[in-house]
């Protein structure tokens, strides 16, 4: 038999982070479910995955209260303890957001405070002399520090669910394109 021919209770369609890291959970924490993820490609994360910017969020853009500001969160921590625990590296070297006329402090204040309230861990508000000694190439007027912003390879951390997730009993089929799901 093939392994397209088992069974299985969850078939999750896409190798991208989202499906990879949904399956090494369902793996996880449901050990006899039987679960593969379907990829088109020969290997994970080819498509938006892959090719993103890198940036591990502190949550500052997200409406307060909102399911992404909590996913955000919730989300960057579970992610750094999962790089810690494999050898994932990443780097939280923060970020600047600056606005480079007194015409855009009003919106940067206005995310300054949608940061605080939705548990953005650091953030402070820096003026033209810091933003130089932090970035000397940026010209702005005022901006938000925000430490706890990082970068990321995704494709690795893609990689290593996938690990996870076969080593947990999950099966990964790839060059196996859904053209259609029927009832």
């Amino acid at each position: 038999m093939s392994m397209i021919d088992r069974q299985y209770d969850v078939v999750v369609v896409g190798g991208g982070i989202i499906g990879l890291a949904t399956s090494m959970k369902l793996t996880q924490d449901f050990p006899n479910l039987k679960v593969a993820v379907l990829e088109k490609e020969e290997e994970v994360a080819q498509h938006q995955t892959g090719h993103n910017s890198g940036v591990i969020h502190a949550g500052i853009y997200y409406a307060p209260g909102s399911q992404k500001a909590n996913f955000c969160s919730t989300g960057g921590k579970l992610l750094r303890d999962f790089c810690d625990e494999y050898g994932i590296a990443y780097d939280m070297c923060g970020k600047l957001i600056v606005a480079t006329d007194d015409s855009e402090v009003p919106q940067l204040e206005e995310l300054f405070k949608r940061g605080t309230e939705n548990g953005a861990q650091g953030l402070r508000m820096v003026n033209q002399e810091e933003i130089k000694d932090i970035e000397p190439y940026s010209a702005g007027v005022k901006a938000i520090l925000s430490p706890n912003t990082g970068i990321i390879d995704y494709f690795e951390v893609s990689q290593a669910y996938a690990t996870r997730m076969r080593e947990n009993g999950g099966d990964l089929l790839t060059n196996v394109e859904v053209i259609s799901i029927e009832n």
